[in-house]
């Protein structure tokens, strides 16, 4: 089986923007075209997908996840990375920020929840018939991060399946915030050479990770230098034992 996780940047590119936060008000459709071509060349069976538009003014309109998944004959599922009383719902474009999940079979069980603490708190739990994967994107400042990774630990240990822990970590302090979650949890990063994923330009930073329990067998990892986005794409290729 093959997982593909990439932080797609709400598909506005991979370049450094002139202004800050500049490019993120960009026009996205042609640079989508790209991710939904390079994702297609490397055929994924499940792919998560983090910051992804539903439907600002920036991708017409459009849900980014569904486009993808039309484009892909894949199913999707998509849900705003804020809780429903966040103040993010009430300004433009950030209420259409989310993250997805996209399948080549039928989505049959998908959990969303949220953390405690932190603006961006989503966690989507998508449930297989011998594999649950869960899908994060934390939190930037490390105080909160912290919490978040609290209330992973007792999302993931609740779960009988073996499973994957995949997204933007924003590990910015490097290994150690990391390896306490890793021995809490007994998960394995499939990232075994611990390659940086940010910049995609000149990565010197691994802030998105594929972990994985006991019960899942490591086939292949890779992580292909393209430049769609600011981070570099995750390929774990995998079988539930």
């Amino acid at each position: 089986m093959r997982f593909i996780m990439y932080n797609i940047r709400y598909g506005t590119g991979g370049g450094r923007f002139l202004f800050p936060w500049s490019g993120y008000f960009k026009r996205t459709s042609s640079n989508l075209s790209r991710i939904a071509g390079f994702l297609g060349k490397h055929n994924p069976d499940i792919m998560g997908l983090i910051e992804v538009d539903a439907g600002s003014y920036r991708s017409a309109r459009m849900n980014q996840a569904e486009t993808l998944a039309e484009s892909l004959g894949h199913y999707h599922t998509y849900k705003s990375k804020y809780h429903e009383a966040s103040p993010a719902h009430l300004l433009p474009m950030m209420n259409k920020q989310g993250n997805a999940f996209l399948t080549r079979d039928t989505i049959r069980n998908a959990e969303f929840h949220y953390f405690e603490h932190g603006v961006k708190r989503l966690v989507i739990e998508l449930e297989l018939e011998n594999l649950t994967i869960f899908l994060v994107h934390l939190a930037l400042t490390f105080r909160v991060r912290h919490h978040q990774l609290s209330d992973l630990y007792d999302l993931v240990n609740g779960t009988d399946k073996p499973h994957i822990v995949a997204g933007d970590f924003n590990a910015f302090w490097g290994d150690k915030e990391i390896n306490l979650f890793l021995a809490a949890t007994g998960l394995k990063n499939a990232n075994m050479g611990g390659i940086p994923s940010f910049p995609s330009w000149a990565p010197t930073r691994q802030l998105d990770f594929v972990l994985h329990s006991e019960g899942i067998r490591t086939l292949q990892f890779s992580m292909p230098q393209v430049t769609h986005s600011d981070h570099l794409p995750l390929i774990y290729d995998f079988e539930a034992e």
